[in-house]
């Protein structure tokens, strides 16, 4: 890929009123981590100089909690969003996040707080084709079978894209399109501000949309590319908790796919939960019903389940958990719990040590 400068900015100033929670929704748990973790994962496979995380609602709590989690080789920014005038208004504000670059001419990544099933490949995949058509603007998009609700992609001359039309200002013929923006987007970082200068609230919603951008673009003259998904999934947004859920059952499957792949077996994956902080070594066997969450390690050949719940635990090789519930305890190789067993916080298991169906371990008891 170019080697020039490229920067990403991830959108979650948004509220997310429909999840009807204290909580911000960039911060709703995925598989044990907060949601915009997730996306910042979907920069891995990208040379990312600076990254721009604008934040809004409740900005005091996401940005903590992105200092305290968020991967310690990224270059985080942080600006505020104010007043929530739109995803064009955001994006501008982004920019002041961004040091200037007179020199060089860089791209942006533009992607939202919310799409936590992006994988790194597809991201860069954008990007490289960005810079090999050497474009204006590059759209993420998907043909999905309802588009009710997504911006339709609208094509003009050359098949390049002249516009995004949102949902709710699109004409019937434009709501009969099944392409659809995804908010996830590259641009020529020079030509970003002064396109964002030019947008309206003029719309339904009284909003600056950043999809306008693309038409401005187009009308000026530069090419406005787009590269489709071949999984949609992958740019589901999560706006209520049933679209929660879905991300939620994806990423299991996905992690789950990960660690049988790397030689685990799950006698039912269907009924295993693993989050996405947890580490399997070969040879571990998970039966049905297994929940493990948190910083929990499980070492090789050790055998877990059925029925059984590890929060932040760590098993030695070979160990034996049946229908047992561990918290913050530590196993040593070799050992045998329950089943029915319940270890407390501080909770040690010695190496080879049993113990017996229905113990109750307060914390720091062996």
């Amino acid at each position: 890929m170019t080697a020039r400068p490229l920067s990403a900015v991830v959108l979650a100033a948004g509220e997310g009123t429909r999840m009807r929670s204290n909580r911000p929704k960039p911060l709703h748990q995925l598989c044990g981590r907060p949601m915009v973790l997730h996306v910042l994962d979907s920069l891995a496979e990208l040379e990312v100089d600076r990254v721009v995380v604008v934040v809004g609602h409740r900005a005091e709590w996401v940005t903590k909690t992105l200092i305290d989690h968020a991967p310690g080789s990224l270059d985080i920014e942080f600006v505020e969003q104010v007043e929530q005038r739109g995803t064009g208004d955001a994006a501008a504000v982004a920019l002041t996040g961004l040091p200037e670059d007179d020199e060089e001419e860089g791209d942006v990544v533009v992607l939202p707080g919310d799409t936590p099933l992006l994988r790194p490949p597809t991201l860069a995949a954008l990007v490289r084709h960005h810079r090999e058509h050497q474009a204006g603007a590059t759209l993420l998009t998907a043909d999905v079978p309802d588009a009710t609700g997504y911006g339709r992609v609208v094509r003009g001359r050359d098949e390049m894209v002249a516009r995004v039309v949102e949902d709710g200002d699109a004409s019937e013929e434009e709501r009969a399109v099944t392409e659809v923006n995804t908010s996830i987007y590259c641009f020529r970082r020079s030509l970003l501000a002064p396109s964002l200068r030019r947008l309206s609230p003029a719309n339904a919603q009284g909003e600056y949309y950043l999809t306008d951008v693309v038409e401005v673009l187009y009308e000026a003259g530069y090419r406005v590319q787009s590269l489709m998904v071949t999984d949609p999934m992958e740019a589901a947004g999560v706006n209520d908790r049933a679209q929660l859920a879905v991300a939620e059952a994806e990423l299991r499957d996905r992690i789950n796919e990960r660690w049988m792949r790397r030689g685990v077996t799950m006698w039912d994956p269907e009924r295993t939960y693993v989050d996405a902080e947890v580490e399997l070594a070969p040879d571990v066997s998970l039966l049905p019903g297994v929940i493990l969450r948190g910083d929990t390690h499980v070492g090789e050949g050790a055998e877990i389940g059925p029925n059984t719940i590890l929060v932040d635990t760590h098993v030695g090789e070979r160990a034996e958990i049946r229908q047992s519930t561990c918290v913050n305890a530590l196993i040593g190789p070799r050992s045998r719990i329950g089943p029915y067993a319940s270890l407390g916080p501080g909770s040690e298991v010695a190496e080879a040590d049993v113990v017996a169906p229905f113990s109750v371990l307060p914390g720091g008891q062996d």
